[in-house]
Formats: C-alpha cells, sequence, structure tokens
C-alpha cells in the first residue's frame, strides 16, 4: 500500500511548537497527522502533546500492565510472537483486522484519537493500515447506511449504533470479528436478518477494498495521530519475535 501523504519533518526540539501546530491543522484538515521527527520524543512531552489534543485514557487492562509507563503510555513490542490471546494482539506479530478503536464500548468512552510514536522500527516489518471513512461509506448504497444506523452490537449495552454522522462526516463504530460471531440488533423499519447481514458483509467488503488506503512504514521517530473517527486501523503480519531487532512503538488514546 502506498505511504500517508499527509505529513512533514521535524525535529523533537521543535515540539510543542511547528510539532502541534502542524499536527493539529492537518487532523482538522485530514484526520491525520504524521510527523518525520528525527528522533522520537521523550516521554514527557509525549505525555504533554496528549494533553494538547485531550485527555489521556489510562491503560488499565491487567494483561498489559509490564508495558504501561506513567499510567497512560502503553508500550507496544512486538514479542508475542503469534497468539490468539486477544489481549496480547497488539504485541503479536498477527496481522491485525481492521477496526476503529473502542467500538464495544459507549461514545464517551471511545478515544477520539490514536498517537503511535517509533522508538525501533526493529526487524518485524508489519505496516499500520488507515483506511478512511468517509471512502468505505461511499461505496455502500443509501439502504445498506440506513440499517447501518439503525444497528449496533447486541452484547455491549450503551454502544453507538455501527454508522452515525458527525459533523460531515460518516462515523463508524465497529470492528471485524474475523472468525468470532457478531451478535447484532437492528431497530430500522423492516429489517430482516438476511437484509442486515448482507449490509454487514458489505461492509467489511468495502472496509478492504477502499479507496485511499494507506500503509504507515514506521521509521524511528515517525509520530501518527490517527482520527478514529475518520480512520479504520489494522495491522499486516509481521515477522516472529525471534527477529534480531523487536519492533517498539508507544501509544496514546486520546478522548
Amino acid at each position: 500500500m502506498p505511504e500517508p501523504t499527509v505529513g512533514f519533518p521535524a525535529a523533537a526540539a521543535d515540539f510543542p511548537g511547528k510539532v502541534l501546530e502542524g499536527i493539529e491543522e492537518d487532523l482538522l484538515r485530514y484526520g491525520l497527522g504524521v510527523v518525520r521527527l528525527d528522533e522520537p520524543l521523550p516521554n514527557d512531552h509525549f505525555r504533554k502533546l496528549g494533553s494538547a489534543l485531550g485527555t489521556a485514557i489510562p491503560e488499565t487492562a491487567p494483561a498489559v500492565q509490564s508495558y504501561v509507563e506513567d499510567g497512560v503510555v502503553l508500550n507496544l513490542l512486538a514479542d508475542a510472537g503469534i497468539t490468539q490471546d486477544v489481549s496480547l494482539q497488539p504485541f503479536a506479530s498477527n496481522p491485525l483486522s481492521l477496526h476503529s478503536e473502542g467500538s464495544g464500548r459507549s461514545v464517551a468512552d471511545q478515544p477520539r484519537y490514536i498517537v503511535l510514536m517509533c522508538v525501533e522500527p526493529g526487524d518485524n516489518s508489519a505496516s499500520t493500515v488507515l483506511v478512511p471513512m468517509d471512502e468505505v461509506a461511499a461505496g455502500l448504497d443509501a439502504e445498506d447506511l440506513r440499517l447501518l444506523r439503525a444497528t449496533r452490537y447486541a452484547d455491549a449495552p450503551g454502544v453507538p449504533t455501527v454508522v452515525r454522522a458527525r459533523g460531515d462526516h460518516t462515523v463508524f463504530s465497529f470492528r471485524d470479528f474475523q472468525q468470532d460471531a457478531l451478535r447484532w440488533v437492528c431497530e430500522a423499519e423492516g429489517a430482516t436478518p438476511d437484509a442486515v447481514n448482507g449490509a454487514l458483509g458489505r461492509l467489511l467488503a468495502r472496509m478492504y477494498d477502499a479507496r485511499g488506503a494507506s500503509g504507515v512504514l514506521w521509521s524511528r521517530g515517525l509520530l501518527v495521530v490517527i482520527d478514529n473517527t475518520r480512520f479504520f486501523h489494522g495491522r499486516t503480519a509481521g515477522l516472529p519475535h525471534a527477529a534480531a531487532r523487536t519492533r517498539h512503538l508507544k501509544r496514546l488514546r486520546i478522548r
């Protein structure tokens, strides 16, 4: 996949100044900020970037605590090899299916931004995949969108519908569950199971065949901010963790 066309070079010493101003401008225009820093930001500046964008969400999952710094910075080390353990998939070499972050939570509990920064690209070779939600929506017909605006996960009370509007943009709250079953409820008039399943199937197909998809090839100091209301994201498969150098990204989730 092509790399994102958005982005600019900067020195870590330019933070906040040029770095923050450029990110905020690109997030407003494109829903994506990409900065090619000469070196990674230190943790205190990385947290300050998160604070400038919103409020960092604490990392509370028991399975990831050994990877957490300062309560909110998650060190994504590709050291878990191949695993089907969902809690360890951010650290695995498996591909990660396309999703919006926190799709099983209420809108208030979903992150607005995902901030990723590369400390060590390693030998893993996995790329972060970005798919614009507006392009996905453009590939669905009006009836599919009508049904999905009234469809939500059945087993997660308080979650938003699969499709909703935010200003001029179509927002999806959805993930590709792959082999796991998705239980849904739909309140659309005249909705049938076949019609809703068909709409969900066409949504999944469009997610993986949308125009404008890009792949982030990580290098040391590269910083990417993803608007979770404008992009799906995922990950290609990487090499097993036995590689000589382990990929290391830092992550913040921002409300």
